[in-house]
């Protein structure tokens, strides 16, 4: 995502710009094909709206800027209800063609193994860098790379699940046409089948980490199961919760639990299961999720996994430009600097790329001002966090500074109205000056 944001925004800035990717030669756990900005965990960029949501803002600011995904994401959009979804193949396939077919980039298949010493560059690889790639950072900085694990969760066939049980519906009916408001397909649970599914995600079996590894997760992508365990109800106030659903088959029936799929593709033929992002091993995977009523006879396209992800401790490693303060001729981008989510990963690579063509072009490109999402999130990465215990973060206001009340309490959705109408004055100005 980042790599490919960032290679658009260089090459349209007028700079030439080498795009290399090690796949298809070089594979990840989680990549199926060598296409650029690859989705492989959600389908989902999450919230659309930006006149509320901190990451739906950060959606308006990309767009603002002339990014690429949003243009993309936007054209093969799914239904979703507030959340901007997409039919994940075509919108890789789509970002590939655009960006083989510019003019000013040029792509070179193959890993690149160690940091240049000549030359400009921008390194975002992701949280799935290679080893020897991993290994040469480690040996520049002198600082071993945090790390934290990930989990993908299952995608179910269309076709395989039962809908004289499960249901079509939007959470509250969010949407404004029809096709938003049946985006999801969701599978009721009473008080005994739900207790009977706890029991099973804790005693199922789970994949070991190696000796030696340490298990911290990402607040916002934590495995199905480990939330199971931090209390049998945990997961009614999360992923499951049954609130603003109404039981088409039974409307007087108020499930105890509800698990939601989200449509994966254009087609319709494939749903993926909302949240449960899981380190069970398949066996036992395909057992679990088949006593979620409706999915009994499902038939998984993918079944979930874990791994490892890495990244900078970038308040110490990078600085305001982005680029290594040990080889100021590089620069890094996307979520192996700290921020987490494929929207935070790709705006970071927009701003990457505008700075790395400004500074070819003999100009400084200071950020935005943190009043604004992207401003926010690189001063986070960037000197903003607390070195010590950096955490991987998605964007959200609370990285903002305070918004005035100006002699009142303002409500909840009042201040994140405020928070964005200030940000876009923000950001339309940084651009304007740019111009």
């Amino acid at each position: 995502m980042a790599g490919s944001e960032a290679a658009w925004a260089v090459a349209n800035a007028g700079v030439p710009v080498v795009l290399h990717e090690m796949r298809p030669q070089t594979g990840t756990f989680a990549h199926r094909t060598g296409l650029f900005a690859e989705m492989v965990c959600s389908n989902s960029f999450r919230s659309d709206d930006h006149e509320r949501n901190a990451v739906g803002l950060l959606h308006w600011e990309m767009r603002a800027a002339g990014g690429l995904l949003m243009e993309v994401a936007t054209r093969h959009r799914l239904p979703a209800g507030g959340a901007l979804a997409v039919d994940r193949d075509a919108f890789a396939r789509e970002v590939t063609e655009r960006l083989l077919t510019h003019p000013l980039i040029t792509a070179e298949s193959g890993e690149v193994a160690e940091l240049p010493r000549e030359g400009r560059w921008i390194i975002a690889t992701g949280p799935l860098t290679s080893g020897a790639l991993a290994a040469a950072i480690r040996a520049e900085t002198g600082a071993e790379a945090l790390a934290f694990f990930d989990a993908i969760a299952p995608i179910v066939y269309a076709d395989s699940i039962d809908m004289s049980v499960a249901w079509r519906q939007s959470r509250y009916d969010k949407g404004d046409t029809e096709d938003e408001r049946t985006a999801y397909i969701n599978c009721p649970m009473d008080r005994a089948q739900y207790d009977a599914f706890i029991a099973a995600l804790t005693t199922a079996d789970k994949t070991q980490f190696h000796e030696g590894e340490t298990a911290a997760y990402f607040d916002g992508c934590l495995p199905i199961e480990v939330m199971a365990e931090r209390g049998a109800q945990t997961l009614r106030f999360g992923p499951m919760k049954p609130v603003g659903l109404t039981n088409a088959h039974a409307p007087g029936d108020k499930p105890y639990a509800v698990v939601q799929l989200r449509r994966d593709n254009a087609l319709g033929t494939l749903y993926n299961i909302v949240g449960f992002q899981t380190k069970m091993k398949h066996g036992s995977q395909v057992d679990v999720f088949r006593m979620i009523p409706g999915l009994a006879k499902a038939s998984f396209a993918r079944l979930g996994g874990i791994h490892r992800n890495t990244f900078l401790n970038s308040p110490t490693l990078l600085d305001a430009q982005m680029r290594l303060r040990a080889r100021p001729n590089i620069r890094f981008a996307g979520q192996v600097t700290g921020v987490e989510g494929y929207v935070e990963s790709a705006a970071m690579g927009l701003l990457a790329g505008r700075m790395a063509a400004a500074e070819m072009q003999g100009r400084s490109l200071a950020a935005p001002s943190y009043e604004t999402a992207m401003g926010a999130l690189v001063h986070h990465i960037t000197g903003g966090a607390e070195a010590k215990t950096f955490q991987p973060m998605n964007v959200n206001f609370g990285l903002f500074p305070p918004i005035d009340a100006k002699g009142g309490r303002r409500g909840r959705k009042d201040r994140y109205k405020a928070y964005t109408d200030r940000a876009k004055e923000t950001f339309s100005q940084w651009l304007a000056a740019q111009s």
